[in-house]
């Protein structure tokens, strides 16, 4: 059984490192996104099972879940339709259903045979995380976030009972070889075992320090091991509920825990990138598997367009063929996570950026590193070198260093982002550079002189990454709002968003020949879309107040600060002699011509409209009696400019800046009005401290003057000490947590 066990962790492995990392697949084309020709990668990973009689594997993750052929490894079929990442899947014991369970609070219920859809099963609130089938395959276990497990009959999708005691997110359920004993392991750092029968709670396992992320029973029943957060296995015995012993040697916390079929032995995999085999009776440690396994954060074609280089948070750079997705080389050599690559101009040398706060040089040919640039004092997050190859950028915290590549000397430094620049590149003609920040903009500056030229906005979230076409014209840039925008870098006009991806967007690259975009995603994902490049001369509109080709928010701003100026005034749109309502609403009615629709990120953060604005322009509007069809127009604009200022839903965003020191701020949007509290809680779960921000109303709440602001602090008014925390929002019946990190 031990050689048995063996070969399925080899596979096991293999198919991780091939879903992981390849960028070549049998069926490239499969459930792609309008728009997009090619995927390449098989998405970001989360759970491996195995079918029942070993002949298949499915693999859950960002995009949906994948079905392989255990044996080959070759593709089966790709199952979609939840609206996020997949995050558990399992086989019933018959092998002919698979159930997967999704952050978008849903469980979902697959013909293995035909990937036919059959049931959706609804009721948590929260993320699913785990999802069980009992050894008949009657009933279903699911685990939320929302602090219960829910049972569900299989046949009819009829919810069973719902299990309630744990006081936090439950993270693993699995069931008892017999089917009459549930367990479940939680953020509260406990196991709970439950009488499937009844649903009663039989008994709670205490001893970990950190949530339990995963549990399972032995083959006999006899003993449960549960991993955890604090980095160790432990095991217990299921009849009298006491601990027998603690396997410690992971760095990280574990993720998945798994018995051999014999029960000899213990399969443990953590987010070290490791996976150890112990010994059950013992608690021996066996042995260590590595391998390599982690986001893909940057891409770039070299100019032939027949290599990609790829980046990752593994610290490693990686070489691929283009045409046959083979894999040339890896570059190694930076301390930390690598951000972003570039190519020379004669694509001899690659440049990377990375969290060490260096950038490298490196012989494209022989892997060999060449020189490192060092002179930020945080994160290098992209560099690009000019069209002759003798300059270098590079963007780290509010600022981009250019750099002298012969002698490494740094020749200026160009200020104007408020936070982290993700990523830079030169214009063809290496006259123009282009920024991509996380405060939501995209800037362009003169390279000669450091001029700051024009800024670009309208993403929802920061903006990781920018890459301009070969024939110079067109700009494409990707964010965390999970879409590409493409700019007409003359005009600085938004000529189209490209959609599909099922989280962030982290990098963009042209091929030569401008007919070709490839994106590549922390959802796992590269999308290699088909660029058909749509070139007009902007009409001028007397609307475009500030004549930049755009009629956006940023007109009407401009008309709502001139309002009551009388005399010649570019705000006066109608020419009347005086700025006034009438000529804000035919701002509004040219939204609907351009390219600026009403989108309230079109602005700065600092500079959104609020809803008690539009809410006065457009009582305003109303009061004059005009049968106009434009202002009448405009009056719409304006109706459906308030929508957009009024959230479908209520959200926690990420704060910003992020890493931080020593302040910073926490965004977030109000669906209904309510009681709104934040509260900070350490790495180990102790409260830090709470922001009462008491009764507020409908809106959004991300601009510095209206988000939530942390100086860094706990209750008693002391500075805390680096490292990781967490912040929850609640809201009335609302409430969800999110990462930061203080860095000093």
């Amino acid at each position: 059984m031990k050689n048995t066990f063996f070969s399925v962790l080899t596979v096991f492995l293999a198919i991780c490192a091939f879903t992981s990392n390849t960028f070549a697949q049998a069926s490239p084309q499969w459930h792609l996104p309008d728009g997009a020709k090619a995927r390449l990668g098989k998405g970001w990973i989360s759970e491996v099972v195995y079918s029942p009689d070993g002949t298949r594997l499915a693999v859950a993750g960002g995009i949906g879940i994948w079905v392989y052929d255990a044996e080959t490894g070759e593709e089966l079929d790709l199952f979609t339709g939840h609206r996020e990442r997949v995050y558990s899947v399992s086989f019933s014991p018959d092998g002919r259903t698979l159930a997967s369970g999704s952050w978008d609070r849903t469980v979902r219920l697959w013909d293995v045979q035909t990937g036919r859809h059959i049931r959706t099963l609804e009721g948590h609130t929260r993320a699913v995380r785990s999802v069980s089938f009992s050894p008949d395959g009657r009933t279903l276990a699911s685990a939320s976030k929302d602090a219960t497990v829910r049972l569900w009959n299989v046949q009819t999708g009829r919810h069973i009972r719902t299990l309630k005691g744990h006081t936090d997110w439950v993270y693993s359920v699995s069931f008892g070889p017999d089917g009459r004993t549930l367990a479940s392991g939680s953020w509260d750092r406990t196991v709970r075992l439950w009488d499937v029968q009844t649903g009663r709670h039989i008994r709670t396992l205490e001893g970990h320090t950190r949530a339990v992320r995963s549990v399972a029973f032995s083959p006999d029943g006899r003993t449960l091991a549960s991993g955890s957060w604090d980095r160790t296995v432990r095991l217990w015995d299921v009849q009298t509920g006491r601990h027998i012993r603690t396997l410690e040697g992971h760095t990280w916390a574990v993720r998945s825990v798994s018995f051999s079929p014999d029960g000899g032995m213990l399969a443990s995999a953590s987010d070290d990138a490791t996976a150890r085999l112990w010994d059950v009776q013992t608690g021996r440690h066996i042995r260590t598997l590595e391998r390599h396994t982690d986001w893909v954060s940057s891409v770039a074609f070299s100019p032939d367009g027949r290599t990609l280089a790829s980046a990752s948070r593994d610290a490693t750079v990686h070489l691929w063929d283009v045409q046959t997705g083979r894999h040339i080389r890896t570059l190694e050599g930076h301390a930390s996570d690598v951000r972003s690559v570039s190519f020379s101009p004669d694509g001899r040398t690659l440049a990377s950026a990375s969290d060490d706060a260096t950038a490298r040089l490196w012989n494209v040919q022989t892997g060999r590193h060449i020189r490192t640039l060092e002179g930020h004092w945080l994160s290098v997050y992209s560099v690009s070198f000019s069209p002759n190859g003798r300059m270098l950028a590079s963007a780290s915290w509010q600022e981009i260093r250019l750099w002298n590549v012969q002698t490494g000397r740094h020749i200026r430094t160009l200020e104007g982002h408020r936070d982290w620049v993700s990523s830079v590149a030169f214009s063809p003609d290496g006259r123009t550079l282009a920024s991509a920040s996380d405060d939501t903009t995209v800037r362009l500056w003169d390279v000669q002189t450091g001029r700051h030229i024009r800024t670009l906005e309208g993403h929802a979230s920061r903006v990781s990454s920018v890459s301009f076409s070969p024939d110079g014209r067109t700009l494409a840039s990707a964010s965390r709002d999970a879409t590409v925008r493409l700019w007409n870098v003359q005009t600085g006009r938004h000529i189209r968003t490209l959609e599909g991806h099922a989280s962030d967007v982290s990098s963009v690259a042209f091929s030569p020949d401008s007919r070709t975009l490839a994106s590549a995603s922390s959802d796992g994902t590269v999308l290699v879309w088909e660029i058909i490049p749509i070139f007009t001369q902007p009409e001028w509109l007397p609307e475009d107040v500030n004549n930049d080709g755009i009629v956006n928010v940023t007109d009407l701003i401009l008309v709502a600060s001139h309002s009551g100026e009388t005399g010649q005034n570019d705000a006066d749109v109608n020419g009347d002699g005086v700025v006034d309502i009438i000529d804000l609403t035919l701002v509004m009615a040219a939204f609907e011509n351009t390219a600026g629709a009403p989108e309230i990120w079109s602005l700065a953060p600092e500079n959104r409209l609020t809803r008690a604005e539009v809410e006065q322009w457009l009582h305003q509007a109303r009061q004059v009696h005009s049968t106009d069809a434009a202002f009448q127009r405009g009056i719409l604009m304006l109706e459906q400019l308030l929508s957009s200022l009024t959230p479908k839903e209520t959200v926690l965003l990420p704060n910003y800046p992020n890493p931080f020191n020593p302040e910073t701020w926490i965004p977030y949007r109000l669906a209904k009005p309510a009681n709104v509290s934040i509260s900070i809680y350490a790495a180990d779960g102790g409260l830090v401290r709470t922001l009462d921000l008491e009764h507020q109303g409908v809106g959004i709440y991300e601009s510095r003057s209206r988000a939530a602001y942390w100086d860094g602090r706990n209750a008693l008014g002391e500075s805390v000490a680096s490292g990781v925390y967490f912040y929850t929002l609640t809201a009335g019946e609302f409430s969800a947590t999110r990462k930061m990190l203080i860095m000093k």
